[in-house]
């Protein structure tokens, strides 16, 4: 006799017995699959362990490298690890899902030192410098723009690249720095600002040696601004390539960053305008994308494509139907060539702004005259994105490469990306700031920003943005969190730009 029969008569009716042991195997089913997953769970924690110890051997190492390899003895790895993978959600666009290795031990001086890297398909990078300094190779640092979405944490006398938005005790311009600093050196390495800035960047970056510090009297946008430091730069030295990486962006995987960009050199020096491609690990609206093209077949170079066309923000089912496909990257804004090469396509695309670029640079070293030049030509120069300038009518001649990467990448570009890159207790805000101002009950998600020192206290609600500075408070939710700028601009109208 059943379990189930046994619970019952023999007088009762066989069907009511099916239901119970019905009932009973689903139970079990159920345990079954609990098991299961508990079983999964365990086996994804132990990753994640392993991810993390590799993680943080890499940074010391990292350190160690740098700090006796680095020709100015300014270590690569300053850039603060990121927190225990464990409080980054899964598909976050900073968490790299795979760490690559790095080599330690120095090669023979006749090979070539040869650094494992998640490129592309190729598991070895070509990299054929004891120490990273790559010859001939100079940084550009845009560092513009007023990060309207962060408001009012970002200002425009303050922006976010000033910002230290991890809580890591580095900005986001000194983070850049202290990433980049380890493919070429303080005299190549260069930043381009407005007057408001220039103070305050300075401050930050004491080793920026002050001729390298560009100042641009108005925004102008990235074409004018990039424009300028390779018209200045191929004054100073005609074979010079240069590398343009935004001030207010968070890299995770210094390693995999740095070997793109030892890649995208390589690519360069064959005439190319040569963009790393972020590989997406979500559909993103909030990007550009770059859609792949035919591989170069370099050897210097094994992942480098063709750029086949760059792709603005899509919306969300088209973003899908990119990353489906998987033949998209997204468009960091990330640029590498030589600066002859940005400034003859510049001639061809766009000839009057090369010509007012190159007035500027030839003049750029008398200070009085600089003045002068730049107050007549400036203010008439095109308002306009490297990326529709010259990018791409390039891309479109087949003159423009990518490298495809797989390093951590976001742009901060509002609450909601920033709330993702801060840690977190489960079904907690995260709180940027000192977490003694901020009491919640039955809160999940979102974030506060308690700027004011007052106490902040939340009870039942979710996923809301809270930014209490001293003269401003703000409130929104996550979802929302991209159209910040609107209110930004109402605030311009109704009188109030003393906050902006």
């Amino acid at each position: 006799m059943s379990f189930a029969a046994s619970l019952f008569g023999t007088g009762e009716s066989s069907s009511e017995a099916k239901n119970v042991e019905s009932m009973f195997k689903q139970i079990m089913d159920v345990l079954h699959q609990n098991h299961r997953d508990i079983s999964e769970l365990r086996h994804e924690c132990a990753e994640l362990r392993m991810a993390n110890a590799s993680l943080e051997r890499q940074v010391r190492e990292g350190l160690q490298y740098n700090m006796y390899n680095s020709r100015n003895g300014t270590p690569g790895f300053m850039t603060p690890a990121p927190p225990s993978p464990q409080l980054r959600p899964k598909l976050s666009p900073f968490l790299m899902h795979s760490i690559p290795a790095i080599t330690t031990t120095s090669p023979s001086p006749e090979h070539n030192y040869y650094r494992p890297s998640p490129l592309g398909d190729n598991t070895l990078t070509a990299f054929p410098f004891v120490n990273r300094d790559i010859p001939g190779f100079y940084v550009v640092i845009p560092a513009g723009g007023a990060g309207t979405r962060l408001w009012p944490l970002s200002r425009e006398g303050h922006p976010k690249f000033l910002l230290d938005v991890t809580l890591k005790g580095r900005s986001l311009i000194q983070a850049t720095w202290d990433r980049l600093i380890p493919l070429t050196s303080a005299a190549r390495t260069t930043i381009v600002a407005g007057p408001a800035h220039v103070k305050s960047i300075r401050d930050q970056l004491p080793d920026l040696i002050p001729d390298n510090l560009f100042c641009e009297p108005g925004p102008k946008d990235s074409m004018a601004a990039i424009g300028l430091a390779a018209a200045i730069l191929a004054q100073r030295d005609p074979d010079a390539v240069i590398g343009s990486f935004a001030a207010d962006h968070m890299i995770s995987g210094d390693d995999a960053f740095l070997s793109a960009v030892a890649e995208a050199v390589e690519v360069a020096r064959k005439n190319y305008l040569v963009t790393i491609g972020i590989a997406p690990s979500h559909p993103s609206t909030g990007f550009g994308y770059i859609r792949l093209g035919d591989k170069l077949a370099m050897k210097e170079a094994p992942n480098a494509r063709l750029v086949s066309s760059f792709k603005e923000k899509p919306d969300a089912r088209t973003a899908a139907q990119y990353i489906g496909t998987g033949a998209y990257r997204w468009n960091a804004g990330m640029f590498v060539t030589k600066a002859t090469v940005l400034l003859d396509l510049l001639e061809e695309y766009k000839p009057e702004l090369a010509d007012g670029l190159r007035k500027i640079a030839a003049a750029w070293d008398d200070e009085s005259l600089r003045e002068t030049v730049l107050s007549e030509i400036w203010p008439g120069l095109e308002k306009i994105p490297i990326d529709n300038a010259v990018a791409e009518p390039a891309a479109a001649q087949g003159r423009v490469a990518v490298v495809p990467a797989t390093f951590g990448w976001d742009d901060v570009g509002d609450f909601s990306s920033l709330a993702d890159l801060l840690p977190a207790e489960a079904n907690q805000p995260r709180v940027l700031g000192d977490h003694h101002l901020v009491l919640t009950e039955q809160v999940a998600g979102g974030i506060v920003v308690p700027g004011s020192g007052r106490l902040i206290a939340c009870l039942g609600v979710d996923d809301l943005v809270i930014v209490d500075m001293p003269d401003t408070l703000l409130v929104t939710t996550r979802a929302r969190s991209q159209e910040v700028k609107r209110l930004v601009k109402k605030a311009r109208d109704a009188g109030w730009k003393q906050l902006l």
